[in-house]
């Protein structure tokens, strides 16, 4: 499972709207009853509408009734290095609401699989 999502990932990263970056992000996850979700980074002249393609994938299974992602994989498909691009803060914050307990960061050599409190160890919670 965790190479189709890494595949997939980078598959929809060719469907992001990134005129400004050029900067196209994928994500793929499979929730907790196998369903699977992907989403790409859609990109706004006012930079702070941009919604990042972790939080479209994650937006997309909550809207249909998901309550917990298993993994979520993330790929860029534009980055000007190899080091391999992590979800930004905001999409971290977003994947703990769901109980998120994986993450695949794809980049050009391959992917690496992390657990979730590795990448966020201090999540906000009320």
């Amino acid at each position: 499972m965790d190479k189709k999502l890494a595949d997939l990932a980078k598959d929809i990263a060719k469907k992001a709207h990134a005129p400004y970056s050029n900067f196209r992000v994928g994500a793929a996850l499979v929730t907790d009853s196998g369903n699977i979700y992907t989403g790409c980074n859609i990109e706004n002249a006012s930079y702070p509408a941009t919604i990042c393609a972790e939080d479209v994938a994650v937006f997309k299974a909550i809207s249909e009734g998901e309550t917990k992602i298993e993994t979520l994989a993330v790929a860029c498909i534009d980055a000007e290095s190899d080091t391999a691009i992590f979800p930004c803060g905001l999409s971290r914050q977003r994947m703990s609401e769901f109980n998120t307990e994986n993450v695949i960061v794809v980049d050009n050599e391959g992917y690496k699989k992390y657990k979730f409190s590795e990448i966020l160890p201090f999540d906000f919670k009320f």
